[in-house]
């Protein structure tokens, strides 16, 4: 197999990952008939995008690393808020 295989395989896998986010997120919010992110709704999203942002470097897409770079900040930062709160809420 060529090397190529392995990233495309990578790309296709971190896309899915991400994806799954949108998925899980359309199942929750239809069970409590409202809408509702899940925590993990935002741990796929830094994974995918991590994964999506390797993938695009090894390509040396900038617009898709741009976009990838940005979402990251952003998914870590939620991810901090939720850790955050849940501390707040044990004390």
């Amino acid at each position: 197999m060529s090397n190529e295989l392995y990233w495309v395989g990578l790309g296709f896998i971190s896309q899915f990952v991400f994806f799954m986010r949108f998925f899980i997120q359309w199942i929750a919010t239809e069970r409590k008939k409202e809408v509702h992110i899940p925590d993990v709704f935002w741990y796929l999203s830094l994974c995918g995008g991590l994964g999506l942002l390797v993938y695009s470097i090894h390509r040396r897409d900038i617009v898709f690393i741009a976009g990838q770079s940005a979402g990251i900040l952003f998914y870590s930062r939620s991810i901090y808020f939720l850790h955050r709160m849940k501390r707040k809420r044990s004390e």
